[in-house]
């Protein structure tokens, strides 16, 4: 895996557990030569990501529309800004440059990327693994939900192996490139 997308937060969150392992996360990017493609801000767990990746000597892609520039703060450190003109179009970039993806802890906008790109997944638009890194236990709820779908008939269980969940940083990177070998 060359490149992956992360849905994260344009804030840190309450607790200073979520920026610790965003951190681990960003130096095990580095570690092993995996680019970082993101929104592009400078705030939340999205800049601490974007970060922590730059001062360990990796690269990071930002993707921001234009709309977006007065919302959130342009990273200005970054390998490489992509600008485009909607959010379909950040999403639709962000995808197209990834090996795979991983949601940190974030609101509305991480659910909504983390859903379509399982929804994208499910109908077969890619093949790409998509993983949450569940720090303390975020995405918990996240994931019981999911199995509560799948009992009441909603969801495929097969499908139930599209989304890969780790608490620790280099364990998901390991499951989510072992998915991308099958």
């Amino acid at each position: 895996m060359k490149r992956i997308s992360v849905f994260a937060g344009s804030s840190a969150g309450n607790d200073p557990a979520f920026t610790e392992h965003t951190k681990k996360l960003g130096a095990a990017f580095a570690e092993k030569n995996i680019e970082l493609v993101y929104g592009g801000a400078q705030s939340g767990l999205m800049g601490v990501l974007a970060d922590a990746i730059l001062e360990a000597g990796g690269k990071v892609t930002g993707i921001m529309p234009t709309p977006l520039f007065e919302k959130e703060i342009v990273h200005q450190g970054l390998t490489q800004f992509i600008e485009v003109d909607t959010m379909h179009q950040r999403k639709e970039k962000m995808s197209e440059l990834a090996d795979g993806f991983i949601a940190l802890p974030g609101g509305f906008g991480t659910f909504e990327e983390l859903f379509e790109t399982i929804t994208w997944a499910q109908i077969g638009l890619h093949v790409k693994p998509i993983g949450v890194f569940n720090i303390e236990g975020y995405y918990t709820p996240l994931m019981e939900l999911l199995d509560h779908a799948i009992e009441a008939g909603f969801v495929p269980a097969a499908n139930r192996s599209l989304l890969i969940e780790s608490t620790e940083s280099r364990d998901l990177l390991s499951l989510l490139e072992n998915k991308a070998d099958e």
